[in-house]
């Protein structure tokens, strides 16, 4: 991916544990690099194709001197969201805040945080077998769409499914979503259950009937086997109602453990 850097941008804020720090202020030197797109800007010479680097500059000025943090952890990790928020062109990014006056009583160029945050794209299962299904799943698509830290929301159309699990239940409505987030994998799980609580969602039976089911398939490359949150989610390969939906948003991207295709899993399930 294409970057645009921005090296010792000088800001002088009031971030810092001690008083004076905060109440008399310092210099701060912030580097970023900025992972985007920049071929269409390249071939056009059209400002408007690429981010402002200008804009970023005096953002990234503006937010440290109207904020204060006692910790320059705290204010790296506010301010990466904030960039990545305000200008959707950037996909990712490096960010570091130097401090050269940091307080620890012996001679040394700057102390400093680096960070490296950006959207990430999430697979999202969804369901319901309870009530007005189809009513449930929408008003939790709408609240997904709402999220801040959320955007590029598509949806898979809903499927009617047989239930999984040999619990005798209704069939349910199924389908899969695709968005970008900045949430971490355990943000966006802990988001995803108070809208499954929201829609009344009651855990009485392993693989039971409910009003709303949202579960993480696939979170970009990342991989987690915590029973909390298993990463990708688990015997997906061997789900009709998890692969029919997926593989309308995503037939071609690769399962992270086995190596193979939504398109190419799907194939195997429906030929065993």
């Amino acid at each position: 991916m294409d970057s645009i850097i921005i090296r010792e941008l000088e800001v002088y804020a009031g971030h810092g544990v001690y008083k004076e720090e905060t109440d008399c202020g310092q210099k701060f030197l912030v580097n970023a690099v900025l992972n985007t797109n920049l071929r269409q800007a390249g071939l056009s010479d059209d400002l408007s194709c690429s981010t402002d680097y200008g804009k970023v500059c005096h953002f990234i000025s503006d937010y440290l001197r109207q904020h204060t943090f006692l910790l320059i952890e705290a204010a790296a990790e506010h301010l990466a969201d904030e960039i990545l928020l305000a200008f959707p062109m950037i996909m990712e990014l490096t960010l570091e805040i130097c401090k050269p006056s940091a307080p620890v009583g012996l001679p040394l160029a700057y102390a400093a945080v680096q960070i490296r945050r950006g959207w990430k794209k999430v697979y999202l299962g969804i369901g319901s077998n309870m009530g007005d299904k189809k009513e449930y799943l929408e008003e939790a698509i709408k609240k997904i769409c709402a999220h801040e830290k959320i955007r590029k929301v598509k949806c898979s159309e809903l499927l009617t499914t047989a239930p999984y699990g040999g619990v005798e239940q209704e069939d349910f409505l199924n389908g899969a979503v695709e968005l970008e987030t900045l949430l971490t994998p355990e943000q966006l799980l802990g988001f995803l259950q108070e809208l499954e609580k929201e829609a009344g969602r009651e855990r009485l039976i392993h693989w039971g009937p409910r009003t709303l089911d949202l579960d993480i398939l696939l979170f970009q490359d990342y991989v987690s086997d915590d029973p909390s949150l298993t990463v990708p989610h688990p015997d997906m390969e061997n789900r009709m109602f998890v692969l029919e939906p997926l593989s309308q948003l995503c037939p071609y991207h690769v399962h992270p453990i086995t190596g193979k295709s939504i398109k190419q899993m799907l194939k195997e399930l429906q030929q065993a």
